[in-house]
């Protein structure tokens, strides 16, 4: 009976270590993924987490990916990208206006009254990027790239006109949005989204521009009662890069690297960019119930705010002349391209 228990025994720890090692062997990769928002937010909930959930179901286990949500590897919002190049994280979310004029073709896309569609949008960015953004991305392996829904107003006053925005404090997310809130006569506060919250409530600024999607996990609705937002082409947009270290991505076996490929690139974009706007819905609901003041401006009215920030073209397109970039064919480019996708769809 002992040297039955005792075989017992053996063959139980024998087949404990067992499935440890495959366990051990089964997760062969961990991959961290940083980004600035928290983890209840839309983007980290509705797109990142599916993302990274689905490449470690795609990978059978062997990927593991760390979800950091609020800068919690340290650093600021700004720092994301250089994380990345570096490896402080394998992967980063981030918007590339963090760090104005270091992606000036993208800028494109944050020209005012230029994006009716998200997803049209989000498409075009990523094949503009596959055919001559690369070198501006020299050292990450580019996940995905895509806009959010419409940029709107959040405002302790109401803004129906360019005037009433005159020396209010909003905050702005790009040099071109705080080169846009300079025409209409508002201070442009640069910060990250982060920092927006408590800005509202100390009184450092008036009022931030956002989308929708994002005020929900901000609380903006509580903080501010007025939101201006606009029928037909959006006031404004951001853009937003998904990248991987280069040599995380090239230290995979090329079976794992098919599994990071397989979930990004163009569809998982445009997924990206449809589901953030898509969010905006439920988060406008929120104001709502609350009994805010939501201002919507016709797309024939908005055409006094279009009157204003107009030259926001020429002076952009002048400055992608001193880079030696042609801004109007980015401009043509990224218009046939939405108009393609809109056609397809």
């Amino acid at each position: 009976m002992t040297k039955r228990r005792t075989v017992l025994g053996l063959m139980g720890a024998a087949a404990a270590m067992a499935l440890t090692a495959g366990a051990a062997q089964a997760q062969e990769y961990t991959l961290r993924m940083h980004q600035f928002l928290p983890a209840q937010a839309n983007v980290p909930r509705l797109v990142l987490d599916v993302w990274a959930d689905n490449v470690e179901r795609d990978s059978g286990g062997r990927i593991r990916v760390e979800r950091y949500a609020s800068m919690a590897l340290g650093g600021t919002p700004p720092e994301l990208m250089d994380q990345v190049m570096d490896g402080v994280a394998d992967i980063i979310w981030t918007v590339n206006g963090y760090t104005p004029g270091r992606f000036p073709q993208t800028e494109v896309f944050e020209l005012p009254f230029f994006v009716s569609d998200a997803r049209a949008a989000s498409a075009a960015l990523w094949q503009m990027y596959e055919e001559h953004m690369q070198e501006d991305f020299a050292g990450v392996h580019m996940l995905g790239m895509w806009v959010h829904g419409p940029g709107i107003f959040h405002t302790s006053s109401p803004v129906h006109h360019p005037s009433d925005l005159q020396g209010m404090k909003i905050r702005g997310g790009s040099r071109g949005v705080n080169d846009l809130l300079g025409l209409v006569g508002a201070e442009a506060i640069g910060l990250p989204v982060p920092a927006i919250p408590e800005a509202l409530q100390r009184g450092v600024i008036d009022g931030t521009t956002i989308p929708w999607e994002v005020t929900t996990s901000l609380h903006v609705a509580e903080l501010v009662h007025n939101h201006t937002e606009f029928e037909g082409p959006g006031l404004y947009t951001l853009t937003f890069s998904f990248a991987m270290n280069q040599d995380a991505y090239d230290n995979l076996p090329a079976d794992l690297q098919e599994v990071i490929d397989r979930n990004s690139g163009l569809d998982f974009s445009i997924f990206a960019g449809g589901t953030q706007a898509d969010a905006d819905g439920p988060a406008r609901q929120v104001a709502v119930d609350a009994g805010n003041n939501i201002i919507t401006i016709s797309e024939a009215d908005a055409q006094e705010w279009r009157d204003v920030v107009t030259p926001l073209y020429d002076t952009w397109t002048a400055d992608m002349a001193d880079r030696g970039i042609d801004g109007n064919a980015l401009i043509a480019e990224a218009r046939q391209l939405m108009a393609d996708y809109e056609a397809a769809h």
